[in-house]
């Protein structure tokens, strides 16, 4: 339990001293650049999961309308078996 402790969110007092070591490091000039970096990283990354989640939709669109069309056709074959089914019954009755 204590082992998770130690990996668990940083608090207050941690946050502070990630920031003064990120200031102790960089600098207070390099931060924006590091942040503008950050930002376009991160808009990246969400333009690429929406172009995925897009490419998904359509994929499972284009399956799911594969798949009324297959049914479509055998539900026409099935009518069209039953059909010749009862002209064959008519014909020997």
């Amino acid at each position: 339990m204590t082992y998770f402790a130690l990996f668990g969110m940083p608090g207050g007092m941690e946050l502070i001293i990630i920031v003064f070591v990120v200031l102790l490091l960089f600098g207070g000039r390099k931060i924006p650049e590091l942040m503008r970096g950050l930002g376009k990283g991160i808009k990246e990354f969400n333009t690429a999961r929406a172009s995925l989640e897009d490419e998904l939709q359509k994929g499972m669109e284009e399956e799911e309308r594969k798949q009324k069309k297959l049914e479509a056709e055998r539900l026409e074959k099935l009518k069209a078996e039953k059909e010749k089914i009862e002209a064959e019954k008519s014909t020997t009755d």
